[in-house]
């Protein structure tokens, strides 16, 4: 995983990077502060991030209406411990020695805010399960 004494890093890609990504990257901010690095990409980055995602985490008390969805690269693969896809399919490229997860999880987009929610808050549960994992002793 990270180097010793070095924070873990996280990678969080949707096609979009509007919805799930966003959220998740968001959750494991909030919930982990700087103990591990985060970051999120879409294989193909949508123009903003989604109206419903940003009301429902604000819902939260999480402010993600200034994220701009960002486009997958190899370098944040790369540069990445664990890298969480979310329907993204084959697009994440694969390196040796990284942790790829797969979180089956609806697509927000076109979907109302009731739907968004259980999403959010999906994403919170299986965001707090791997900072357990990562991070269990309150430390990076």
């Amino acid at each position: 995983m990270a180097e010793p004494g070095g924070k873990p890093s996280v990678l969080f890609v949707c096609v979009h990077n509007a919805g799930r990504s966003q959220m998740a990257a968001a959750w494991l901010t909030h919930l982990a502060g700087d103990r591990i690095e985060v970051r999120s990409a879409g294989s193909d980055p949508g123009s903003h991030v989604n109206p419903a995602a940003v009301e429902v985490m604000a819902e939260a008390g999480i402010d993600i209406s200034a994220e701009t969805p960002k486009i997958l690269t190899a370098d944040a693969v790369r540069g990445s411990d664990v890298c969480v896809t979310m329907g993204c399919g084959d697009t994440c490229p694969v390196f040796p020695g990284k942790r790829y997860l797969d979180w089956e999880l609806d697509d927000p987009a076109g979907r109302g805010v009731e739907a968004v929610r259980i999403v959010r808050d999906e994403i919170r549960a299986l965001v707090e399960d791997l900072i357990a994992e990562l991070a269990p002793d309150g430390s990076a």
